[in-house]
């Protein structure tokens, strides 16, 4: 299993967006304090739609607190200055791929203790960044990819029917 960190986020929809995308493919969900919303937030609950029994959460009041929970972790950190691709790390089952607040990223600090395992997606430069929720669907399914799509369904069932029931 994966584990996505949020350091902070601010926009409800993009953390619904998340929360559905690890209710989706079996990952933990990890948010470190003070969120942008109230986690009964009206947006939060419509863009995780009625995944939320499917995801497991758990709440932190600093990143330092996740840390301690998991000493032998492996923790990846987002961010448009990373030095490495995001495609170029081998990924192992329970990394933590950790991502910043909308408006700001990660704090700079933690950037720089981490200057190895700090990971970028690659872009066109003029754009200042991707959306939150896409850049965490991104980072996650890379991983999943390389480790064969642990646990994931993979086919799916197509319903034939004839022109004139379409139409």
């Amino acid at each position: 299993m994966f584990h996505i960190v949020l350091v902070e986020p601010e926009i409800p929809q993009n953390a619904g967006n998340i929360a559905r995308t690890c209710a989706a493919t079996g990952t933990h969900l990890h948010m470190i304090r003070p969120l942008g919303f109230e986690v009964t937030d009206k947006y939060l609950k419509r863009a995780g739609l009625d995944y939320w029994h499917l995801v497991d959460i758990s709440y932190y009041d600093s990143f330092t607190e996740l840390q301690a929970k998991y000493p032998d972790g492996r923790f990846f950190f987002f961010t448009t200055k990373g030095r490495y691709r995001h495609s170029d790390v081998r990924f192992q089952d329970g990394d933590f791929l950790v991502f910043g607040k909308e408006t700001k990223g990660l704090p700079e600090e933690l950037l720089l203790e981490n200057k190895e395992t700090c990971l970028r997606i690659p872009m066109f430069s003029a754009a200042r960044s991707l959306n939150l929720s896409n850049s965490v669907a991104v980072a996650l399914y890379e991983a999943l990819r390389q480790n064969d799509y642990p646990n994931l369904l993979e086919e799916g069932e197509l319903h034939e029917h004839s022109w004139s029931e379409v139409k």
